[in-house]
Formats: structure tokens, sequence, C-alpha cells
């Protein structure tokens, strides 16, 4: 290097280095100390991370601050997704958690690793299971481990968590509705719904809990507080169940509903309406003017912008409408607005009894019907189509990082999200996750994941449901 200018000639040095990927600027840094010197500059690292990775934060590498740096923190996240897109036998471990003695009616992460913001230190990840036993699990899915079980109840039916509090919440065939505390598993509160089937929905507004529960009456009764104390109730959609039951991203918008009538519309309610209900005033809300609702999903990068498959004119025929969902104030009085978006037809299999739907971001969506998964953007183009299963997909998850579909065929698929440049956002099918042999089981029911690990249910043959978790290291 020139001695009169070595500040010039590294500021050049760097500048060139921008254009490298990993691999090269890690071997540009073995030419010579000169080199290694620039090559190993924070900011070129921390530029690298920044691209890749809309959020970063070194204090995801943990409490040891002598090795945090921005090339820490690329090599190990990048080293992560490598092993989850590869999914080699040696880039993961699978662990299966035994224990219940019935079905497996749901499962939630009460201590998962963020996809937008992960955590690469942490080593254990919490998930809570819930049966027809009647019990509450709660395991260490890396080290396969049952860290507590609720008393016996009556049958469950559903369950959520919530991560922030530590809480579990639960439903049973009664519609007793109960909190658990997450570390213990010790009872918190219970309320009583009277209704063999609940729909749960948790939220928070303005750091106050809410609970909105849809019952098989076709009513929806919402709880405040982890003390379950009753706020208000409200009939959707009388004599049906109301199991389509949302949250928009703003939380001023409450969607509920049923599938099982082709008649019957989506509710739009205001949220406040149900959490601070006023005595002398009517609920806040609008019918969806589309009927047959299917399957629906709010979109997560937009305040109230809705997704709803449903029937067209012909019963056969199904679409899928956008809406965005506003509030009109006029002098005398406030009305919903549901306007539409976009609208365009699916082709589906007509055959198909259920319709899995998500969103991926402000643009794209991913819907599963029969042994299939479609990506569409919601101007109604095609993005993607997969034929990964040979029998109907049972549940499916959506992060920003991948896509992994559940099938009674007793396989996980796992599909990774790409920028490519001439296409825009695409996925890409990656490989398979096996749950064992039929004949010891039937095939997944229920999927769920975090950053570093997925878990999913298996039905087995005995009555007795299994979970399968997969660990992966960075």
């Amino acid at each position: 290097m020139d001695s009169h200018q070595p500040h010039l000639i590294r500021d050049c040095l760097i500048h060139i280095f921008t254009f490298l990927t990993e691999d090269d600027l890690i071997s540009a840094s073995t030419v010579c100390k000169d080199w290694y010197e620039a090559a190993e500059t924070p900011w070129l690292w921390r530029r690298m991370c920044l691209r890749r990775w809309s959020f970063c934060n070194l204090a995801a590498l943990g409490s040891d601050q002598v090795n945090h740096s921005w090339k820490r923190y690329f090599q190990r996240r990048s080293h992560l997704e490598k092993n989850m897109t590869q999914g080699r036998s040696g880039d993961y471990r699978c662990k299966s958690l035994r224990g219940h003695t019935g079905r497996v009616v749901g499962l939630v992460y009460l201590q998962g690793n963020s996809s937008l913001l992960p955590d690469l230190s942490k080593k254990s990840g919490v998930v809570c299971s819930a049966s027809t036993d009647g019990t509450v699990r709660a395991w260490n899915i890396q080290k396969g481990e049952n860290l507590w079980c609720s008393p016996v109840q009556s049958p469950l039916t559903g369950i959520l968590a919530d991560e922030k509090q530590e809480v579990v919440i639960t439903s049973d065939s009664t519609g007793l509705i109960k909190t658990w505390q997450g570390q213990t598993g010790q009872e918190l509160a219970s309320f009583s719904t009277a209704s063999s089937h609940c729909t749960l929905l948790q939220y928070n507004i303005n750091n106050d809990w809410f609970l909105t529960i849809g019952t098989g009456q076709g009513s929806i009764c919402t709880l405040a507080d982890l003390t379950l104390t009753k706020k208000s109730s409200l009939m959707v959609c009388d004599s049906f169940r109301v199991n389509i039951l949302l949250v928009s991203p703003d939380k001023k918008w409450i969607i509920a509903g049923t599938k099982e009538n082709d008649d019957l519309s989506l509710k739009v309610i205001n949220s406040e309406s149900l959490t601070s209900p006023s005595e002398d005033e009517v609920s806040l809300c609008q019918t969806v003017p589309v009927p047959g609702c299917q399957a629906a999903v709010f979109i997560p990068t937009q305040r109230a912008r809705l997704a709803i498959i449903h029937h067209t004119e012909l019963r056969d025929n199904k679409a899928l409408t956008v809406f965005d969902v506003n509030i009109k104030k006029m002098k005398y009085k406030t009305e919903i607005q549901v306007q539409q978006v976009e609208s365009f037809p699916l082709k589906l299999n007509r055959t198909s009894s259920q319709i899995l739907l998500e969103a991926k971001n402000s643009n794209c969506i991913v819907l599963a019907a029969g042994e299939q998964l479609w990506v569409y953007s919601l101007k109604g183009a095609l993005l993607a189509n997969f034929k990964d299963h040979i029998m109907p997909i049972s549940s499916i998850c959506v992060d920003s990082f991948r896509v992994v579909t559940a099938s009674q065929d007793l396989s996980l698929r796992v599909l990774t999200w790409k920028n490519d440049s001439d296409r825009g956002l695409t996925l890409e099918s990656q490989y398979h996750l096996l749950g064992g042999s039929h004949t010891m089981s039937r095939g997944f029911t229920h999927v769920a994941c975090d950053y570093a690990s997925i878990v999913a249910s298996v039905e087995g043959n005995n009555g007795k449901d299994v979970l399968k978790a997969y660990s992966f290291a960075s």
C-alpha cells in the first residue's frame, strides 16, 4: 500500500469490496494484510446484513459482547438460513414429543424465535399443545422434554398463546375458557360460554388485553384482562357456528362469520364496540358485500385490507376478493365502509373441502386446497403453484422466510421465499420432512414454526397423537 496515502487506498478497497458477495469478500481478505483489514470493516458487513434482511440487531448474538460483530451476525444468520433451506439430515435435529393420550387439536409457540427479528443465541423454544385427552402440555422442543401438564378436564377444542404475557388460553367441549400461566401451567382464570364450539381470538389495544370468542350459537363474546371479565356479547350469524374470527393489523376491526351457510356474509365490527361498549349505542357493524365465505385473512402490512375466498353466483366456482375497511364520520352518524379493491376467479379443485389462506406481505397471498398450494398477487397474477403432496394439505404456516405445508401423506414440505430479478417475490420448493411410518400414523394434522424450528402433530393410529419437533442450528 502507498505509505503516503494509506487512507485513500483503503477507502478505494472498501468501495470495491461493496460489489463482492460474502464468499468473495472472505477470499479477498486472505490476499494480504491490507486487504484483510479493509475486508474486516464493520460498515461493509453491516451493509451486507441490511441489504439481505430488513431488520438486524447485534444483540441477537447473545450476551458475549466480545464476539459481537456485523460479520459474525451475517455468518451466523446466513448459515442458519442455509441449513433451513437445504434441510439435510445433519442440518437439524428431530425430537418426538409423546405424552398425549388423545388427538392434538392445536399447538402454539409460547416462547418462539421471531422471523422478523431472530435471536441467534436462543437455544430453546417452548411449544404448548392441547388435546382431546383434556390436557395442555408445554414442551422444550430442542430437548424433547415435557415441562408441565395441566390437570385433566373435558376434551379440549382450541388453544392460543400470548408470548408477551406468557399465557396460554384454551377452550373445551363444554365451552369453558381457561387461561394458564405459561411457565408453571397454573390455572389463572376461567369463563363459561356454554358452547361446545369456540373460536378464539386474542389481541391487545393500547396495552389492554382482550379475548373474543366465537360460539356455536352464532354470537361473539369479548372478555378483558387475564381475569376474563366479560365486556360484551353480539349476535353475528344466528344458529350457525362462528368459525371465522380475525382482527385487523391496526386493531380497529373484528371480522366474524361462518363458513357453514353460503347465503351469509362476514360481519365487520368496530373493535371499540366490543371492548368498550356503550349502553345507549348499537355496535358499529357492517356486512361484507359477498356471501359464502370459505376463508379470509387480513394483509399484515396494511392497516385494514381483507382478502376473502368466497362462492360466486355459480356455486361450484370460487373467487378471491380484496376489500379495504375504513370508517366514515358524518355530521349525525358514523358508518363503516367496506370497499372492493380487487377480485379475480380461482381455479380450485371442486372437491376440496378445506381451503387454507395466509398472507405474506402487501402483495402476496398463499392458499392451499386439496394437495395443491398456490401463490397469488393481490392483482390476481399466479406467482407459483405446487403439487408436492399426494394427499390433502391439512395445515400451513407462513412467515417472512418460508412456507411449511403439512399433509395427510405424513410429510411436511418446506418452501422458501426468493426475490427474483425478473418475477419479483416468488416461492421455491425445497425438501420434505417425514413424520414416520403409515403403519403407526395417519398423517400430519397441524404445523407451526418459528425462525429456527418447525413443530407438527402426527395423528396416531392408536388414537394417541405425537408431536414432531425439527430444530435447526446456526
